[in-house]
């Protein structure tokens, strides 16, 4: 029960990171501040509760150049996410996120010898056909904002992707989790305040307090969904396979039901059947890769 509990927290966690990004323009919350000082707190608590041991950079040699791709892709990928789901939506860009599993499992056969075989075939099939049927809309256009709203998702998928190859980098390395994701967390926070200060001083933003708050919200939620998802692999430590999978569907069809009945995002019946293959997609690879 007490799994069911972090998974339930978890899959709560990840899909209230996408409310609270869609809530934020509409009560006059910038979101590259917000996104800033999200860091700060996920640093913060990341460092109370999992006490990574310090990084000696020096020592990690072409390592170290990994660490940094992260810290730098990890607040460009959420900035993306911020501006996806407010172009197009909860929906599409909480199913984007989870379906990224199909951009670090090709990376998994190219790079890090995984094995191949049908049902991995066979689920990234489904999950090839599911993608674009999701960021369909019937709506879309050739304006700016048309393309805006299949193309953003799109790279949410792809960045997350990347960010998944990375993290399995470092734990190649040998560099444990938790000191990676602090010093990821760190990095990001400072190239972030920097692009605030700059703002700040063409006059483009205002750093204030409300954005302070908002973004510390913002790292508490971000930082809880990790952590939730780490005690719910620690206390089913030999059912990775039900740990990712419920997950994954978890956050796709929360994510489908808060975008749809709260958000009023209209799902056209491609966009139900891009839904309903997201969830066998990710059901037929967990089932052949644990």
């Amino acid at each position: 029960m007490v799994a069911v509990h972090y998974l339930l927290l978890s899959v709560a966690c990840s899909v209230l990171v996408s409310v609270l990004l869609k809530l934020a323009r509409g009560r006059g919350i910038d979101v590259s501040q917000a996104i800033t000082w999200n860091y700060l707190s996920a640093s913060l608590l990341c460092v109370w509760l999992l006490q990574p041991a310090p990084i000696a950079f020096s020592t990690l040699g072409a390592h170290g150049g990994v660490l940094l791709a992260l810290g730098v892709l990890l607040p460009t990928i959420f900035l993306a996410l911020a501006a996806s789901v407010r172009v197009a939506g909860i929906v599409r860009s909480d199913i984007a996120q989870r379906m990224s599993l199909l951009g670090s499992l090709a990376a998994a056969f190219l790079w890090f010898g995984e094995p191949l075989n049908g049902g991995k075939l066979f689920g990234l099939a489904l999950g090839l056909v599911a993608v674009p049927c999701i960021v369909l809309r019937s709506d879309s256009s050739r304006s700016g904002v048309g393309i805006a709203r299949w193309v953003l998702p799109l790279l949410v998928l792809l960045g997350f992707a990347a960010i998944d190859v990375l993290l399995k980098l470092v734990a190649s390395a040998g560099i444990p989790f938790a000191s990676s994701l602090q010093f990821s967390f760190g990095l990001a926070f400072v190239l972030m305040l920097a692009l605030q200060l700059y703002r700040h001083q063409r006059r483009q933003t205002r750093i204030g307090l409300r954005q302070l708050c908002a973004g510390l919200l913002l790292g508490a939620v971000n930082f809880g969904n990790i952590v939730f998802y780490i005690r719910a692999h620690q206390s089913l430590p030999d059912q990775p396979a039900t740990v990712f999978a419920t997950m994954n569907i978890g956050v796709v069809l929360l994510g489908t039901l808060v975008g749809w009945g709260l958000f009023g995002e209209r799902l056209n019946r491609i966009n139900q059947l891009g839904v309903v293959l997201a969830v066998a997609a990710i059901l037929v690879i967990t089932a052949a890769r644990y």
